[in-house]
């Protein structure tokens, strides 16, 4: 297993590149439900320069009535190319949090067959904090070619997860926040059980992030997986309250030089829902 530098990048090697041809940059903030801030409207005000927006609630499958699941491939071509991006261009990826949503459109560019695409290390919170320029105004864009394909290796559906539950054929990891795995707490979606997906382990999405918003390096990201139980020789599945920080878990594993791995669309919105489905607690 190897570390890999060029999944994530600096906030220093960004701004070296914000003006190189072959760089696009998206800003890719979501909020949970319930949260009153804009993420769209936050964009129109502050953006890292020539930033351009992506909504994941957007670029998603308007027939599903689950949040933000992945599209079909035409609409993921038609929306990426009015963003303005092409087939060999490097794509940047960032979020206000830190890193909290933007490994979710990492992994969906890399599912549709973008290789060259990377995560902002510690995202807009740590370009804001070390000074460095933004700007309001969005930029100006043309269509671009672009080329994608779908690996339906990378996500699983809930038949092949409730599988893996019961064959064991693969690790199902669960991101959200221990009390919620042990099913403590209510579901902030009030039609969802509380608990998790039989046999799965628990590492916490924001264990692997530093106090600033950065990933933090490959000794501690492997150190946290074998404390959970995470065999990273073997598949897994990654999972969390509606595939997005199951994505942090994919970008983490990643770096590790991990490549069986494939996200859970669904999440806990989808297994939480249905009644047939076992959960288990404590």
């Amino acid at each position: 297993m190897h570390s890999d530098p060029q999944l994530l990048v600096s906030t220093q090697w960004l701004e070296d590149h914000l003006t190189a041809p072959d760089v696009r940059i998206l800003d890719a903030t979501y909020f949970l439900p319930g949260d009153t801030r804009n993420a769209k409207a936050e964009y129109g005000a502050a953006h890292i320069p020539g930033a351009q927006y992506f909504d994941i609630d957007d670029v998603a499958d308007s027939r599903s009535s689950l949040p933000h699941m992945l599209p079909p491939v035409e609409k993921f071509i038609s929306r990426v190319r009015a963003m303005g991006i092409g087939d060999g261009h490097r794509v940047i990826i960032y979020d206000t949090h830190g890193i909290f949503s933007a490994p979710r459109v990492w992994w969906m560019f890399r599912l549709f067959g973008t290789q060259d695409v990377a995560v902002l290390d510690g995202g807009m919170k740590k370009w804001v904090a070390e000074g460095r320029t933004i700007e309001d105004m969005p930029p100006i864009v043309r269509d671009r070619h672009f080329t994608a394909r779908r690996n339906a290796s990378m996500v699983k559906d809930v038949t092949q997860v409730a599988a893996s539950s019961k064959l064991g054929d693969a690790q199902i990891i669960d991101a959200r926040a221990p009390e919620r795995f042990r099913g403590e707490v209510p579901e902030a979606r009030p039609e969802l059980r509380s608990g998790r997906i039989p046999g799965s382990k628990n590492v916490y999405y924001n264990s692997l992030l530093n106090d600033d918003g950065t990933m933090k390096g490959p000794e501690d990201l492997r150190a946290i997986f074998d404390s959970a139980g995470v065999d990273l020789s073997n598949p897994t599945i990654t999972s969390c309250g509606s595939g997005v920080t199951a994505a942090i878990l994919s970008l983490a594993m990643a770096r590790l030089g991990h490549q069986l791995n494939a996200v859970y669309d669904g999440s806990w919105s989808e297994w939480g829902m249905y009644g047939d489905l076992k959960v288990e607690t404590g």
